[in-house]
């Protein structure tokens, strides 16, 4: 496994559509266990081929309830229901922050790296990153989404507010 440079904003590659993935072989296994590294290196959501110059259909997504990685290869949303607004960043976009709203829950149809069909659901988090990582793949970046990034003052306000809200959840 190796670590893989994630490009930024700016780059052509961010802009394209991904093929889809028509081999399953020890080059796509590389691929991921190196995203994979790269993802972990970086303590990100979600990572995708073209954010490590790569034009495939393939992305990983932390899934927020175990902790482990989803290897989604020519995924597709099939299902979403309910609202939510977030605090959004991106790998490819360092440092800059702003407020998407997306479906609360999300389920998706994929390959696993053996090409075998599955499908997986997730929720917060996981929903917004299966929904984050999915748009790469189709050359689009979250900042699409925003009105603005938001300020240093903004962003702390925002976390404070949310640290707020949580105690209070804990109640």
């Amino acid at each position: 496994m190796a670590l893989r440079k994630i490009v930024e904003i700016g780059e052509d590659c961010l802009n394209k559509v991904c093929r889809p993935v028509t081999e399953f072989n020890p080059h796509l296994h590389v691929l991921l266990d190196d995203m994979a590294e790269t993802l972990a290196d970086a303590n990100g959501a979600g990572l995708a081929a073209p954010q490590v110059g790569v034009l495939r259909r393939v992305c990983l997504v932390l899934d927020e309830d175990s902790g482990e990685y989803i290897e989604l290869i020519n995924p597709k949303i099939i299902t979403w229901s309910g609202e939510q607004t977030g605090l959004e960043g991106c790998l490819s976009v360092p440092g800059k922050w702003g407020i998407v709203t997306r479906p609360k829950v999300v389920r998706v149809r994929a390959q696993d790296r053996n090409g075998n069909w599955f499908e997986a659901q997730g929720e917060g988090l996981t929903a917004r990153a299966f929904c984050h990582e999915i748009e790469h793949l189709d050359g689009h970046l979250f900042v699409e989404h925003i009105d603005h990034f938001l300020s240093d003052e903004e962003l702390q306000e925002y976390l404070e507010q949310e640290e707020r809200q949580a105690q209070q959840g804990e109640e």
